[in-house]
């Protein structure tokens, strides 16, 4: 904005989540799996507040123009259409799809709500005291209720389908999903591509570090990263064997993720911490918000600017 209008730079956060999602999946492979789940959660989270932040102050330059708002104002309309580079029909084309993605992030959030509500109603509802709950059922399943405490849901089927060792594996990772509240991170990136659908590749990686996490802290436990990896091969071979499982809560808490490829990092050596590419991360992040408040200050000084020259008239 000269004067105060919307610079180019108002577009950065609309591009940067597209360099996100290209970004995602090479983050999860090569970062330790709990920094990239941090680092792919939060950073969803802030790039869609940037992209929904200056959605809706392209929108508010359209409003502007508006006679009857102008006058309330003390607006001139012949500085805002002149200094505003932002052209009325991209103003009201950002208008429409803040208006469409508010009412999806609306629509997700009340969904995850009341699948979370709803996980934690069946996990108080559980026998026992106990966070490990064993059911009496023939198909193989195991998954983490979200709830005040978490609570461990493994069939006997389950246990039946893998071995010892193999056992204590499986509790391992559950137990990391429900220390770490592993749902948290999720429902934030799903959140955040509900928001701004640019950012849905970010929220699938973020699945797939949230399972490489517990994976991890799995493999550790143990001490042996070849059987961390067998155990979740032989549970992922046992659930899909299962007769598919239905409702909310527990289509809502299951997918394990691309197990391949969580088999495949475990028969390799753990990541390593990387800072350059946390950095790099967190650039992109810095600059999609400095440019939103860039934004935001600029059309804030072709408000002032035109009510001056109202003013003068």
């Amino acid at each position: 904005m000269n004067g105060g209008g919307v610079h180019l730079v108002v577009y950065l956060p609309l591009v940067i989540p597209v360099l996100a999602a290209l970004a995602a999946r090479p983050l999860a492979n090569r970062l330790p799996p709990a920094a990239a789940t941090w680092l792919l959660a939060g950073s969803s989270l802030a790039l869609a507040l940037a992209s929904s932040a200056v959605l809706g102050l392209l929108a508010m330059t359209a409003f502007a123009r508006i006679p009857l708002v102008d006058s309330l104002g003390h607006i001139s309309v012949r500085v805002m259409a002149r200094d505003d580079p932002a052209s009325l029909p991209v103003a009201i084309v950002a208008g429409a799809v803040l208006a469409a993605v508010a009412s999806a992030a609306g629509r997700a959030l009340y969904r995850r709500a009341a699948a979370i509500l709803a996980a934690g109603r069946e996990a108080r509802a559980l026998p026992g005291a106990s966070q490990v709950v064993v059911t009496d059922d023939d198909a193989a399943d195991a998954y983490t209720l979200p709830g005040w405490p978490c609570r461990i849901v493994i069939t006997s089927g389950m246990l039946r389908a893998l071995s010892n060792p193999e056992r204590g594996v499986l509790l391992a990772h559950e137990r990391t999903h429900a220390g770490w509240q592993h749902y948290l991170f999720t429902s934030a990136a799903r959140l955040a591509a509900a928001a701004n659908p640019l950012l849905r590749p970010v929220a699938t990686e973020v699945g797939f570090t949230v399972e490489r996490w517990a994976d991890e802290r799995a493999a550790s436990a143990a001490g042996d990263r070849p059987l961390t990896a067998r155990a979740i091969a032989h549970a992922a071979l046992a659930t899909n064997a299962a007769p598919p499982v239905t409702g909310l809560v527990r289509t809502y808490m299951r997918g394990a993720g691309p197990v391949p490829r969580r088999v495949a990092a475990l028969l390799k050596p753990p990541p390593q911490p990387s800072l350059l590419l946390f950095g790099a991360a967190l650039v992109l992040v810095a600059v999609s918000g400095m440019s939103a408040l860039e934004a935001a200050r600029n059309l804030h000084q072709l408000i002032e600017y035109a009510q001056t020259a109202a003013l003068r008239r």
